[in-house]
């Protein structure tokens, strides 16, 4: 059996393993791949302390024997977390971005609420089995703020600005900060997945890893972008997006991004309360200089950069045309009536 993990930012990781007649033991492990190890002879003991170890295994048992095993050995590219996903992958406990098929829909604009109930159903779908792990690229109807889940609207919005510039405001599942949505200065996506793909991932190493295509995307575009824990990408030149993520107990996680294609910062100024504490541990003092978009750093027309977005997702891995279904719009549209545009869910936080 075989499995491999590519550290985001490092190298990769193999794991050939075979189990014994019963399928229930490492009989052979056999540890390879790019990265860097000293001595080089710990290889041999963080095989032989994987061996004997149960199938059933979890990350945490896996990376404490290969830690142990590595005691005095210095890991470069990887870490005994990644020896752990590999062997769980080749077990099949753990899968790849290989193992899958994603549905690819660009899709039409959506006014916010229906947003954020339409990431809930799409979510919950996969995990009930009846949808297939799936990126979404959005398109907004109108000017929104997005709050996070545990976010306050009191103390993040300004409700003279948000009416001066015409303001939805609109609360995600997900926890993190606010994003500022101007349709054409926006763009927007999400990634509908299986727990197995992030399996053993802290939820840090989880947000490097679903966005490490994206890092790829911009760098086709010309942006030395990098990932910034825990959950922006950036550039040189600034902020370029902020990210944010919800896992679902019955095995689905929903990850999505908003980037900044341009900006009109005045009106964000306006809109969103942005303190000197949250800007305190940014090397800044203006909010103005947070975020750099991508319109100045490409000169591309959002559309082309949405464009290249997906052929490089494409060329990456297995993917398909795809829709939002007439079943999972009508349970969205429900969802907004019973919950996500309800006074009761906007102010959970006041």
């Amino acid at each position: 059996m075989h499995g491999e993990y590519k550290v985001p930012g490092g190298k990769l990781v193999v794991a050939d393993v075979e189990l014994d007649a019963r399928g229930e033991i490492l009989e052979s492990v056999v540890i390879s791949g790019d990265f860097f190890l000293e001595p080089a002879e710990a290889i041999l003991d963080i095989a032989r302390y994987l061996t004997g170890m149960s199938a059933k295994a979890t990350v945490s048992q896996l990376a404490g024997a290969v830690a142990r095993a590595g005691e005095d050995a210095e890991f470069i590219g990887f870490s005994p977390e990644a020896v752990a996903i590999a062997v769980r992958r080749a077990l099949g406990h753990a899968t790849s971005w290989g193992d899958h098929r994603f549905d690819v829909i660009h899709d039409v604009p959506r006014e916010p609420h229906l947003q954020m109930a339409l990431d809930d159903v799409l979510a919950q779908e996969l995990a009930a089995g009846r949808r297939g792990p799936t990126l979404r690229v959005w398109e907004w109807e109108r000017n929104a703020v997005v709050i996070g889940s545990f976010q306050s609207v009191r103390n993040e919005i300004d409700p003279e600005g948000a009416d001066r510039h015409g303001i939805t405001v609109t609360r995600r599942v997900s926890g993190g900060g606010a994003m500022f949505i101007q349709p054409g200065n926006t763009i927007t996506y999400s990634l509908y997945v299986p727990t197995s793909l992030v399996e053993g991932l802290s939820f840090e190493q989880s947000y490097a890893f679903l966005d490490d295509w994206v890092l790829g995307a911009l760098r086709e575009v010309g942006i030395d972008a990098r990932y910034v824990p825990l959950n922006d990408i950036a550039s040189p030149a600034g902020k370029i997006a902020g990210a944010a993520q919800k896992r679902y107990a019955a095995g689905a996680v929903l990850h999505h991004v908003t980037m900044a294609y341009d900006i009109d910062a005045d009106a964000m100024l306006e809109v969103l309360r942005i303190g000197r504490e949250k800007l305190s541990d940014k090397g800044t003092k203006s909010a103005n200089k947070r975020v750099d978009p991508l319109r100045s750093q490409t000169g591309m027309a959002r559309e082309d950069i949405i464009d290249a977005f997906l052929d490089h997702f494409r060329s990456r891995y297995s993917t398909a045309p795809g829709a939002v279904t007439d079943a999972e719009l009508a349970a969205a549209h429900a969802q907004v009536e019973a919950r996500f545009a309800t006074e009761a869910w906007l102010r959970i936080v006041p």
